[in-house]
């Protein structure tokens, strides 16, 4: 047999050389190519019309990509491309496990939650699991995890089309430990409740979070939340509050908030902010004054609000705390006692200075609304106020308030018409505000869906976008871009998150500028924003054209900087 050894140099360069075309394609193609968008990174500065490659689920390439090929390309001329919109406070961490199409989220550019005010889903017990179980067997849900470890791996395996960060809850922690008491913690129970805040950041809570006007988290004195904030301060998280008060003494709850976060050495971020009450409106400047000075200071505190003069929570929140100490079987029973009935009613006739009367400062009856209920018999009952369902009962007010509590087994949802639209604008309009929708992720239909949810479920984000920034011009389209990626992304250290940058994850928003605006009313509530074209969470499509495209690509998010110290618990 012939043979030709001076071949054999040629074929080993032509094989060189066909490895080096290959790679050189094959680092030419990519997942997706974003071309021609206005590209504004989340960082604040000004936006640019350039191109982005995704492989897998990052950015690999921002700029010119000349030959480049992809298996899907999105011409993005004409539209704004963002790092995807980070909600700073949500509420859907059980929801997800029911439905978790997450339409109202994707809809608005969301790609990322942080969620657990004060209430966490981890840790939990058999006192957790009580207190809870009555508000989830209508959707045949069961808690199966004992911590956050555990509730991860279930949302994992159950599959999220968005990212789902949290807190770990000082009511949720005492709860475990104490039960809906009102009492102080023994120093062995403060010891437990440590822990158990020790094990969730070692787990990737991003920190200590309160909602100090609701049972049992408003039975917290200060001194407590201090210790829980000091372990906290251990494993590098923040502290997050829903303050004891937002109304007549909310200068006083700041004035906590701010001691807490000097005293343990950690962030503050405030929930929701607002002046809550008529007689109260116009104050937004004296205390976005006090968060200045303290920030002046030195000391790190920000807020997030939601661009709705409206709050929601649960009817049953219009009660003294009192009457709920003991949890809601006790508070269900106090409501069948005539005697407490007339008590709670002269309560509610005026301001208090240690609780929170949302009543009062919705200004009665006609502004409190009936958002969600559990009972099917209730559902007639949806969208009405409570002076509206009065009257159809024909009833005093406040006696049909508590027995719409009762026939719901206080599990009703309510609007409360609080604040002002001007101290709205002034919060918004700060460079330290983001935007927490205080809201969970609804799908269109189905047993989580709700016709007279608040607006904000479905239209926070473009309302802010659209409304505030585009008509109202109440700042840039970058800087109030940052507000919802880059700025909660720094806030709760989520790494490679909040910019559009080489080599983080892929988490992406394209929408149009002149279009993007909220379509939910207080009316209509359910109602599909206007705008949002693509979103694309860790380099996948998840949304697009108004439709979810059915991906699972979210990830459950854990704080970057985890410290695996030994736990050392400072003294009270």
């Amino acid at each position: 047999m012939l043979e030709f050894p001076r071949m054999k140099p040629f074929i080993l360069i032509a094989t060189v050389l066909a490895a080096i075309f290959a790679a050189a394609q094959t680092a030419n193609t990519y997942d997706i190519l974003i071309l021609h968008g206005q590209l504004i990174d989340g960082s604040g500065q000004p936006g640019h019309i350039t191109n982005i490659a995704i492989r897998g689920d990052r950015i690999v390439k921002i700029g010119l990509l000349p030959g480049a090929k992809a298996k899907r390309t999105i011409d993005a001329k004409g539209l704004v491309v963002s790092p995807g919109f980070i909600d700073m406070l949500g509420q859907s961490e059980t929801s997800l496990l029911i439905d978790n199409r997450a339409l109202s989220k994707l809809s608005q550019g969301i790609t990322t939650e942080i969620t657990g005010e004060g209430g966490s889903i981890a840790p939990q017990d058999t006192l957790t699991i009580a207190a809870i179980e009555p508000s989830l067997a209508p959707y045949h849900l069961k808690i199966d995890w004992t911590d956050l470890n555990g509730y991860f791996a279930r949302l994992q395996k159950q599959g999220t089309p968005i990212n789902l960060g949290t807190y770990v809850g000082a009511a949720q922690v005492r709860e475990a430990v104490l039960g809906d008491v009102n009492r102080e913690p023994t120093p062995q129970e403060l010891q437990k409740m440590q822990t158990l805040v020790a094990d969730a950041m070692k787990q990737g809570a991003f920190g200590l979070s309160t909602a100090l006007i609701y049972p049992p988290g408003h039975y917290a004195k200060t001194e407590e939340l201090v210790a829980l904030a000091k372990i906290v301060k251990i494993y590098g998280g923040i502290y997050a509050t829903h303050m004891r008060s937002e109304g007549q003494s909310e200068i006083a709850a700041i004035q906590e908030a701010l001691r807490i976060g000097r005293e343990a050495h950690v962030p503050v971020e405030i929930f929701h902010l607002k002046v809550s009450g008529k007689t109260r409106w116009g104050s937004m400047p004296n205390v976005i004054k006090m968060l200045r000075e303290a920030r002046n200071a030195g000391q790190e505190v920000a807020a997030d609000m939601y661009p709705y003069v409206a709050g929601a929570t649960a009817l049953a929140s219009t009660l003294p705390p009192w009457a709920a100490d003991g949890g809601m079987d006790k508070l269900l029973e106090r409501l069948h006692d005539p005697q407490i009935r007339a008590r709670i009613k002269n309560e509610l006739a005026a301001d208090h200075p240690d609780w929170e009367n949302l009543y009062f400062d919705s200004g009665g009856p006609s502004g409190v609304m009936v958002s969600s209920v559990v009972n099917p018999d209730l559902k007639q009952y949806t969208g009405k106020t409570v002076a509206q369902i009065a009257e159809q009962q024909k009833k005093d007010p406040l006696d049909a308030l508590f027995d719409f509590i009762l026939a719901d087994q206080g599990l009703t949802g309510a609007l409360y018409f609080i604040a002002s639209e001007e101290d709205l604008q002034y919060g918004l309009k700060q460079p330290f505000t983001s935007i927490g929708l205080d809201a969970g992720e609804m799908p269109p239909d189905g047993l989580l869906y709700e016709s007279h949810a608040h607006p904000r479920t479905w239209g926070s984000m473009p309302r802010f976008l659209g409304h505030y920034v585009r008509d109202l011009h109440l700042l840039s389209l970058e800087e109030a871009i940052h507000k919802i990626t880059g700025l909660p992304a720094q806030r709760d250290d989520l790494a490679q998150r909040g910019l559009i940058k080489t080599g983080y994850f892929a988490d992406i928003t394209l929408f149009d500028p002149r279009t993007i605006i909220d379509k939910a009313t207080y009316t209509d509530p359910t109602q599909i924003s206007e705008g949002v074209k693509y979103v694309i969470v860790n380099g996948q499509i998840a949304f697009e054209d108004g439709k979810m495209t059915g991906a699972m690509p979210g990830r459950a998010l854990r704080r970057h900087h985890l410290q695996a110290q030994p736990i050392q618990y400072p003294k009270k």
